[in-house]
């Protein structure tokens, strides 16, 4: 995941961070141990609801692929991406959910629409995650057309609605890692050189 090819993480970087630290937790090496009990739950937004369809069928792939169990996943769908974060919320606060995943997409117009929604949207769900403590990813696309929206939940690797489920998996892999670590265990981690 990367806005350009000059901006890849290198592929030896991880292993030179853990060379040289103590502990280093990689989602990578935890998500395949993890998948299978990680509850995600969806908060989509109706409106441009043809974009949150093709990004919440890629994303619902990206977790089978993962080894979820689609069966405890949850699905709500909300008006637009403006209500996301009480629904959010709602979610994380229910305790039947890892984490929370917000899709949609907010679309320039010609009116000023955008510029509150978008940004309120964005907000509200770091909030969420800030005040609960639990994962909720922001798989709201925020573009100028609608052709760019169109390209961005394209039914490929590319799809940010499988992005957003990758995050999910991966930010409970590592938040489960680093309580591991806190309790002294090892499993899922490299060991530094130092």
């Amino acid at each position: 995941m990367t806005s350009s090819d000059e901006t890849v993480l290198p592929d030896d970087a991880k292993d030179r961070a853990s060379a040289r630290v103590g502990s280093s937790v990689d989602p990578a090496d935890l998500v395949a141990h993890v998948a299978s009990g990680i509850r995600v739950g969806f908060a989509c937004a109706e409106f441009n609801g043809g974009i949150t369809d093709r990004m919440l069928t890629a994303a619902l792939d990206e977790l089978e692929s993962a080894g979820c169990d689609l069966g405890t996943v949850v699905v709500t769908w909300v008006p637009g991406a403006f209500e996301l974060p009480l629904v959010a919320r709602g979610m994380a606060d229910s305790a039947r959910v890892d984490a929370v995943v917000a899709l949609g997409a907010v679309i320039r117009g010609d009116t000023g629409h955008y510029d509150f929604v978008a940004g309120q949207c964005a907000w509200g769900l770091q909030r969420v995650q800030i005040d609960t403590g639990l994962p909720v990813v922001f798989g709201v696309l925020t573009t100028d057309t609608v052709e760019q929206a169109l390209v961005r939940s394209l039914p490929d690797e590319t799809n940010k609605g499988a992005e957003a489920a990758r995050t999910a998996l991966e930010t409970v892999a590592v938040l489960r890692g680093i309580e591991r670590l806190a309790g002294g265990g090892r499993v899922g981690f490299t060991v530094g050189g130092r």
